[in-house]
């Protein structure tokens, strides 16, 4: 990350740019300086996404996960639509491939640890020191950070999830147990399934905590899948459709026999009378 006000760096090595990822960046710089005001990103989907044909229709906004976590934080996200537009972070980072790279390389650091360990010890203050500029305005934007509790609860995965009647939540192939709250089973029922980078997991319901204990996959009782079949009367056996040998005569009294009696009568009657 860039200050674009005085050209302040920081950042962290990681394997990809994951949601973590970007999340371990922006909580080290808000460690250090406090929560900007504003994030000048690119379309990767870790930050922004396109609306839904839903979301379009209802006005809902669209939000990954990092931005639901800015947005509690009111952190605003501005997208680049072009490389040429993040000027000066590329820039930054041509300094970076350049000499971080070098010094990495003399110091014979090769692992994610030991390079982002240089970085805090040592590497940024330098830099900073030597490239930093004096912003136009000694007022500082920055919002003061909460406290470490507070950032915890933000910088969590959050989901929703539906009960089943047996008080159990499915989430990423695995399944939690609820504490039962009543005798009865929830009625379609949602909560919350929290998730922080340590992998703790936490479930809500209207707000408040839920107790759950986590259950192997294999005890959960699996659907059996049914084959769809025509509806038979539960009185009667099902019984297969009769053959005809012959083909089907209406009765003497069949209505539509008496209707072809009476027709037939009244052409008689007709000719007769033009006859005469």
């Amino acid at each position: 990350m860039v200050d674009d006000a005085s050209g302040r760096s920081r950042g962290r090595f990681s394997a990809q740019e994951t949601i973590w990822a970007a999340v371990a960046v922006l909580r080290d710089w808000i460690d250090t300086y406090g929560i900007p005001r504003a994030l000048y990103t690119d379309w990767k989907n870790v930050y922004v996404r396109k609306p839904t044909e839903a979301e379009e229709v209802s006005g809902v906004e669209p939000l990954t996960q990092f931005g639901r976590m800015c947005r509690q934080l009111r952190i605003r996200i501005i997208p680049a639509s072009s490389p040429q537009a993040k000027g000066r972070i590329e820039r930054n980072h041509g300094t970076h491939q350049d000499r971080l790279v070098k010094k990495l390389r003399r110091k014979r650091i090769g692992d994610f640890e030991a390079a982002n360990r240089f970085l805090v010890e040592g590497y940024w203050d330098e830099h900073n020191r030597r490239f930093a500029q004096v912003p136009a305005s000694e007022e500082d934007f920055h919002v003061a950070a909460p406290s470490r509790t507070s950032l915890d609860r933000v910088f969590r995965l959050e989901e929703t999830r539906a009960v089943s009647n047996d008080w159990v939540v499915r989430y990423a192939n695995r399944f939690f147990q609820l504490a039962r709250q009543s005798h009865r089973p929830p009625a379609r029922s949602t909560v919350r399934v929290r998730e922080g980078a340590d992998g703790q997991i936490e479930i809500a319901y209207r707000d408040r905590r839920i107790q759950w204990h986590e259950i192997a996959g294999d005890t959960v009782p699996a659907k059996q899948a049914r084959t769809p079949q025509a509806w038979q009367s539960p009185s009667l056996p099902p019984t297969a459709p009769a053959t005809r040998s012959e083909p089907y005569r209406p009765s003497v009294d069949h209505p539509w026999r008496r209707g072809f009696e009476a027709r037939a009568a009244k052409r008689a009657a007709v000719q007769t009378a033009v006859g005469a």
